[in-house]
């Protein structure tokens, strides 16, 4: 009985295995007859560090068989074809797919993926290619005979970033005989609270340097106040302890370090703001805010009938509440600490020589003041020895000028420097000084220079805490607009457009915002609208290329040959650059074959 069943069971096995080789072939080309792959967008288009996008694939539904599955295989290829990454796969089993609503019979599967996006990977294409697998475990896999084209890539917004950078001088310095003055030092408090911490504004180095410096000192002044939100304005007696712990602070490091001050002998005044408006709208008015948002706050201050509660119970209804509460409150919890002091007097004839002699080593940095240290910076023409001057400045007196002005110099050596590595470094040390000097002298203009440097050494997220810090300390509003213009590219660089929106608005009407926004829109397919900030960025600089140019882009998206042809010679004919820019630019791949393309680019 079993010799007459195992022929049977042979049988059975070399039926069944005949069947599957059969079957996979026939699934292949079932699912191939009208299946499409597309890729969305088209071209990839990278946002930050990474190429997201989203693959969908439509295949007939007759294919489907029981224990068989057809995927498709995504590959991107690069470098000339070198080189080719697997980016993933879809596959066609149940829970995968849906039924086509457009399409009779087919079979929808999505799925997103994701790139890393590096320079060498531009420019590159997507690749599917079609298989047929047994679900089993071992499974026979039949592959397609040929990738299949899906999408071109890779479209980088960030590269395309407009941003004008601002050119930053050096402070002036003078070597003044007399050296008295006044020192006002600002401190910020978390919300409810009054003791000294070391973040944002805070000046307790700086204080402790000033204290230590033993100047003579005269009067000091000190005044806190409070934000009008609940939770700094619940507390009344707030401001007064804050007054309290910048006192007590400033009186202990006196008797422990000072040598030539004595406590009795210095006159201190007190000042504590509470529940005053005052603060709170001087602040408003030196914003960001637009006119309209300026005025309805004002007139709930000023003209609306309540308590100081309920008036700030009603900013909360207003659309600037979430600009007054991240960026207008939390300079309001503040102390300030005002100093008078007087200090010896120097000739300038001694100065230069003094200060040769201090970089050198030679003798104590003492031997100069400060001021006059700094000063002698300013009487060689050479970088590097201004350099060398700002750094023993700063390292020994810790002046915020000091450390301003060696990043202005280090800046101004970093464009002198022909490698792309040495030149970030450059503008990394020069960040750190900026970021050194603001919080020292903590003002919007001091943070905004601190934000350059870092966005020129490509360190993004340190540049958006900095434009972030500029922001909330408030200054003229030219400032301003630029911090957000600046903070706008910067977000479209790290891929967030919707943020980099917000922040247009604030920015105001120029040349770089209108160009940026275009690029935005672009990625969004709004078309008509970015053809307008184009137009709007012509309009404010006739002579330049990258309007025409950004029309063109949006001319070929509309697949108008002829008017993306006549845009791209007017601006190749107002800079050259633009036709080698356009002949590697995706945006133009579908007509670069074409005579239209080849004649505007003569």
């Amino acid at each position: 009985m079993i010799n007459f069943l195992r022929p049977l069971a042979n049988g059975l096995l070399v039926a069944t295995l005949s069947l599957t080789a059969c079957t996979l072939p026939r699934v292949l080309k079932q699912a191939e007859t009208g299946r499409t792959v597309v890729a969305r967008p088209t071209p990839l288009m990278a946002s930050g560090e990474s190429v997201p996008f989203e693959v969908t694939a439509k295949v007939p539904a007759k294919h489907l068989r029981k224990g068989v599955a057809y995927e498709v295989l995504l590959s991107y290829r690069y470098e000339h074809g070198l080189r080719e990454d697997t980016v993933g796969r879809l596959t066609f089993v149940l829970g995968n797919y849906v039924y086509d609503d457009e399409k009779k019979g087919f079979l929808v599967a999505t799925q997103k993926f994701s790139l890393p996006n590096t320079p060498g990977r531009n420019p590159g294409e997507l690749l599917a290619h079609p298989q047929v697998r047994e679900l089993k475990k071992n499974g026979r896999v039949l592959r397609g005979p040929a990738d299949v084209y899906v999408a071109r890539g890779i479209a980088d917004p960030g590269r395309l970033v407009t941003r004008e950078d601002t050119v930053l001088n050096l402070l002036p310095e003078r070597a003044n005989n007399n050296m008295s003055g006044t020192r006002v030092l600002p401190f910020y408090f978390d919300e409810g609270q009054w003791f000294i911490r070391g973040y944002l504004g805070t000046n307790v180095s700086a204080l402790e340097d000033l204290i230590d410096a033993n100047q003579q000192t005269k009067q000091v002044l000190i005044v806190a106040g409070h934000s009008p939100d609940s939770v700094d304005a619940h507390n009344r007696a707030l401001a007064s302890k804050r007054v309290r712990m910048l006192l007590y602070y400033y009186k202990q490091r006196v008797k422990n370090f000072s040598y030539l001050n004595k406590v009795q002998n210095i006159r201190f005044d007190t000042l504590a703001y509470t529940r005053r408006w005052d603060t709170f709208l001087s602040k408003v008015t030196s914003s960001a805010l637009k006119a309209e948002q300026i005025d309805s706050i004002v007139s709930i201050i000023n003209d609306s009938k309540g308590t100081f509660e309920q008036k700030e119970k009603a900013l909360h209804g207003l659309s600037s509440y979430d600009y007054i509460e991240q960026y207008i409150y939390p300079v309001l919890r503040f102390g300030t600490v005002a100093v008078t002091y007087t200090a010896p007097k120097r000739y300038d004839s001694e100065v230069y020589l003094l200060s040769k002699k201090i970089v050198d080593k030679q003798i104590e940095t003492d031997a100069l003041t400060a001021e006059e240290l700094r000063y002698s910076a300013t009487l060689t023409p050479l970088l590097a020895e201004k350099q060398r001057i700002y750094e023993v400045a700063a390292a020994n007196t810790n002046s915020w000028e000091a450390f301003h002005n060696l990043g202005v110099v280090l800046l101004q050596r970093a464009e002198k420097e022909p490698t792309d590595k040495i030149r970030k470094a450059y503008y990394h040390r020069a960040a750190v000084n900026f970021t050194l000097a603001a919080h020292r002298n903590p003002t919007a203009e001091f943070f905004y220079h601190a934000g350059t440097a870092y966005h020129r050494a490509g360190d993004r997220l340190e540049a958006l805490q900095n434009y972030d810090y500029a922001i909330k300390l408030g200054g003229p509003r030219p400032l301003l607009r630029k911090v957000f213009s600046d903070r706008a590219a910067l977000e479209i660089e790290i891929g967030q457009p919707d943020e980099a929106l917000r922040s247009l608005e604030y920015a105001g009407p120029s040349y770089q915002n209108a160009l940026n926004k275009g690029l935005i829109l672009i990625g969004r397919e709004g078309y008509e609208s970015a053809l307008a900030q184009y137009q709007l960025a012509q309009t404010l600089r006739p002579t330049a290329a990258a309007p025409l140019y950004g029309m063109a882009v949006v001319a070929a998206r509309q697949k108008d040959e002829a008017t993306a042809g006549a845009l791209l010679k007017q601006a190749v004919a107002l800079d050259r650059s633009y036709a080698q820019r356009a002949v590697e630019d995706l945006e133009f791949q579908d007509y670069a074959q074409g005579k239209v393309f080849r004649e505007a680019l003569r």
